[in-house]
């Protein structure tokens, strides 16, 4: 069991759900993590080289450190005094309107071709063309 921690150089959500796909793909994973600052802390029976490998083709990625799993170690519970409970404020969710709409460049119809039998004659050169003299 190993515990690696990487350093990840991603820009956007999309971005940082692949590498997560990505992560929990590796054979041997299991647990993946993922800090504030874009440090992603894997643990399994894993090759750190693989994985870094791996993760390089989405984004740039550092190895932080590497080192066994810790498994959590038992300890007897005491009981504690209850302390009354706070009340916590609710969680408000914003949702802000979708800036990047799809603005398509081509229009919805598409222009008449122009014919090559009338496009670019003169009257010159166009024996039926009506000339008033």
């Amino acid at each position: 069991m190993m515990k690696v921690v990487l350093k990840l150089d991603f820009h956007d959500e999309k971005s940082r759900q692949k590498v997560m796909k990505t992560a929990s793909g590796i054979s041997g994973v299991e647990s993946v993590a993922m800090d504030k600052d874009q440090k992603l802390t894997v643990t399994g029976d894993i090759d750190p080289v693989k994985a870094v490998r791996k993760l390089r083709k989405l984004c740039h990625t550092d190895i932080v450190s590497v080192g066994p799993a810790k498994q959590p170690e038992k300890k007897k519970e005491e009981p504690k005094k209850e302390e009354p409970k706070k009340e916590q404020p609710k969680e408000v969710i914003v949702t802000y309107p979708n800036v990047y709409q799809y603005h398509p460049s081509v229009p919805r119809y598409y222009a008449p071709i122009p014919d090559s039998y009338t496009y670019g004659r003169t009257i010159e050169e166009d024996p039926t063309g009506c000339i008033i003299c």
